[in-house]
C-alpha cells in the first residue's frame, strides 16, 4: 500500500461512524481580533484589460527578458545568471515568488501559498544541483541524497480529525468500518501498481517532470474521464476513500473529483519516486514560510536583474528582435525593451493579453485556474484541548471543504513560546472557476472570518478565544486545474511551442500541474533553449 503520505494504521477504536461536531461559532466568547483581506496586485494586473498605458518614455536593450517572477521565471533567471548578466526579469508584484510567496509577523514567518516540497526523485539533475547549492541536500551516501535535517518535516507530521478524534495519518482509519479500510487498501494497491508500470516507450506511466511520462494510449486515455468516473468504473464506493481522494485532488490541484482528470488523479499517487539516505520516501521538506524559503534561494544573486512592480503589457516579434512594452508602476511610466529572446514565465490567461498581436494555434479558454483562499491566524494558545494526536505540521478535518491547516511554527527548533501561527487553506471548488473567483472577491472580511472560525471550531471548539489576528489572502488564479482532457489535449501541448525561436514559454500551466518541480523544470528548460545549450 503506497501513498504519497505514509499510511500508519491503528486498530479501529469503535467510536462510531463519522459524525462531525457542528460549528460552535455562536456558542463561544465573541473575542474581537484584527485582520485584512489581501492578495496579488489585481488592480495593476487588470490594467491588461483596458491597456491604458502611456507611450514608452524610453527604450533600453538587453539580451533576454523574462516576464514573470514565479518559480519558473526565477528558475530561468538562476540558470541564465550562470552564463550571462545580459537579461532582465520583470515582475508585477512587489517581490517575486508567484504562488509561493510568504510573509512574517513577530511570532513566525508563514506561507501565503505553496508550503512544502516532497523529496524529489532523480529525473531532474538541475533540481538536485539547486538543492545542493542551498544546502537542502548536504551530500550523498551510497548514491542517495542526504537531506538537511533542519528542513525535513519534523515529527509529528500529519493528523486527521475524524469521529471526534485526532488520528495519525490523513488516510481515514479511526472508527472506519473494516470494509471501508479494505477498499482504501485496494485503491492504494491499484495506485502502487500504476507506479510500477512502464509504457512501450519504456517511460514510467506517470512521472515528474510530467514530460517524462509514457504516452501509451492505455495511460493517456485516463485523461478523457474524471477522477469520479475512474472510481465508479473500479467500484470504489467507500465515502471515506472518496473523501480522501477528493482531498488529494483539492490539495494538489484545487479541484474536486468531478473537476479532475483521472490521469491527474493517478499521477498524484503514482508519479513520485523519491529516494533518500536519511528519510522515508514520503518525507517532505518544509520551512516556516513554506516554499518562499526556496524562492529566496532562487533569488540569490539576482537582485540587480529583477524589476519589481513592472507589468509587461505587450510582446511583439520585430524581425530578429523582440519588443517588450512594460509599465513601471513605481515610476508611473512605460518603457520599450528590445531583446534578442523573451521567456514568458506567465500563465496563459496573461499571455492571451500580452501576446494579443501574435497568433498561437491554441484555445486559451481551455486553461482553467483554481481560485483559493488562504488565511494566516496568530493564536495565543497551542490548540492542545483536542482529543488524540498532538498538534502536527499538517492538520486536516474530515468532511470539511478546506484542506486543513499547517503549523507555521512547527519547524522552529527550540521554540518554547505557546503562541502559534497556523496557515489555513481552502480551494474554492464549488462550481466553475469563474463563479468561485467572483464569489471569493465579493466576500467581506467578516464573512471569511465567520466561515474560517466555524470550520476550525469543528475540531477546536474554543479557537475563537485564542485568535489574536487573522489575515485572508485571495488567489483568484491560484493554480492550473487539470480538467478532463487537458493534460494530453492539443492546447496544452501547443502552448509549450516557442514562437519563431524568439519567444519561449515557462510556467507550470504548460504541465497542467502546479507544483514546484514542474515550474522549476520548465524555467530551466527555457533558459537552456535560449542559450542554445
Amino acid at each position: 500500500m503506497i501513498s504519497r503520505r505514509k499510511f500508519v494504521g491503528k486498530a479501529a477504536k469503535g467510536i462510531g461512524l463519522a459524525t462531525l461536531l457542528p460549528g460552535l461559532d455562536g456558542c463561544v466568547s465573541k473575542r474581537n481580533f484584527s485582520g485584512i483581506i489581501t492578495g496579488p496586485n489585481a488592480e495593476l494586473g487588470h490594467r491588461l484589460r483596458t491597456m491604458d498605458f502611456a507611450e514608452p518614455a524610453k527604450t533600453i536593450s538587453t539580451g533576454v527578458v523574462i516576464v514573470g517572477g514565479g518559480v519558473a521565471g526565477l528558475s530561468a533567471a538562476r540558470f541564465l545568471k550562470k552564463h550571462t548578466d545580459d537579461f532582465l526579469l520583470l515582475e508585477l508584484e512587489d517581490t517575486p515568488g508567484g504562488n509561493s510567496v510568504g510573509g512574517s509577523n513577530p511570532v513566525s514567518a508563514f506561507p501565503w501559498g505553496a508550503h512544502y516540497l516532497p523529496l524529489p526523485g532523480n529525473n531532474d539533475p538541475e533540481l538536485t544541483t539547486f538543492l545542493r547549492e542551498c544546502n537542502v541536500i548536504t551530500g550523498f551516501a551510497a548514491g542517495k541524497p542526504v537531506f538537511n535535517e533542519y528542513y525535513l518535516c519534523h515529527d509529528p507530521k500529519e493528523r486527521l480529525y475524524i469521529n471526534h478524534f485526532w488520528q495519525d495519518s490523513i488516510i481515514p482509519h479511526e472508527g472506519v468500518p473494516h470494509e471501508d479500510r479494505d477498499e482504501i487498501q485496494r485503491f492504494l494497491a491499484l495506485m502502487h501498481g500504476y507506479k510500477q508500470r512502464r509504457g512501450h516507450d519504456q517511460k514510467p506511466a506517470f512521472a515528474i517532470p510530467l514530460e517524462m511520462s509514457s504516452r501509451d494510449d492505455e495511460f493517456v486515455k485516463l485523461d478523457a474521464i474524471t477522477a469520479d468516473q475512474f472510481l465508479n468504473e473500479h467500484n470504489f464506493r467507500s465515502q471515506y476513500l472518496r473523501w480522501y481522494v477528493n482531498y488529494c485532488c483539492a490539495d494538489d490541484y484545487g479541484s474536486s473529483l468531478r473537476q479532475t482528470s483521472a490521469w491527474a488523479m493517478v499521477h498524484y499517487f503514482a508519479s513520485r519516486r523519491s529516494y533518500s539516505a536519511n528519510a522515508p520516501t514520503d518525507a517532505v521538506l518544509t520551512w516556516p514560510e513554506g516554499n518562499y524559503w526556496l524562492i529566496k534561494q532562487l533569488k540569490n544573486g539576482l537582485t540587480a536583474r529583477i524589476r519589481s512592480k513592472t507589468l509587461a503589457y505587450a510582446v511583439n516579434v520585430q524581425k530578429d528582435k523582440v519588443e517588450v512594452l512594460a509599465f513601471d508602476a513605481a515610476e508611473n511610466t512605460s518603457q520599450r525593451i528590445i531583446a534578442d529572446r523573451v521567456i514568458m514565465a506567465t500563465p496563459q490567461f496573461i499571455n492571451k493579453r500580452v501576446l494579443r498581436g501574435i497568433h498561437r494555434p491554441l484555445n486559451y479558454d481551455s486553461f482553467h485556474y483554481a481560485p483559493w483562499m488562504v488565511a494566516n491566524l496568530t493564536l495565543s494558545a497551542s490548540l492542545s484541548e483536542s482529543h488524540g494526536e498532538q498538534l502536527c505540521w499538517d492538520n486536516v478535518i474530515y468532511g470539511n471543504d478546506s484542506v486543513g491547516y499547517v503549523n507555521a511554527t512547527h519547524q522552529l527548533v527550540g521554540r518554547e513560546r505557546p503562541d502559534k501561527v497556523i496557515t489555513y487553506y481552502k480551494p474554492l471548488t464549488d462550481g466553475d472557476a469563474l463563479s468561485s473567483r467572483m464569489n471569493a472577491y465579493a466576500k467581506t472580511y467578516s464573512e471569511w472570518k465567520s466561515e474560517i472560525v466555524s470550520d476550525l471550531s469543528v475540531a477546536h471548539r474554543n479557537i475563537r478565544n485564542d485568535i489574536e489576528e487573522m489575515n485572508v489572502w485571495i488567489w483568484g488564479h491560484g493554480m492550473i486545474r487539470p480538467s478532463p482532457g487537458f493534460i494530453w489535449g492539443q492546447d496544452r501541448l501547443r502552448a509549450i511551442d516557442n514562437i519563431d525561436d524568439r519567444i519561449y514559454f515557462a510556467h507550470s500551466d504548460i504541465s497542467g500541474i502546479s507544483i514546484f518541480e514542474e515550474a522549476f523544470y520548465h524555467g530551466h528548460k527555457s533558459a537552456t533553449e535560449v542559450l542554445g545549450i
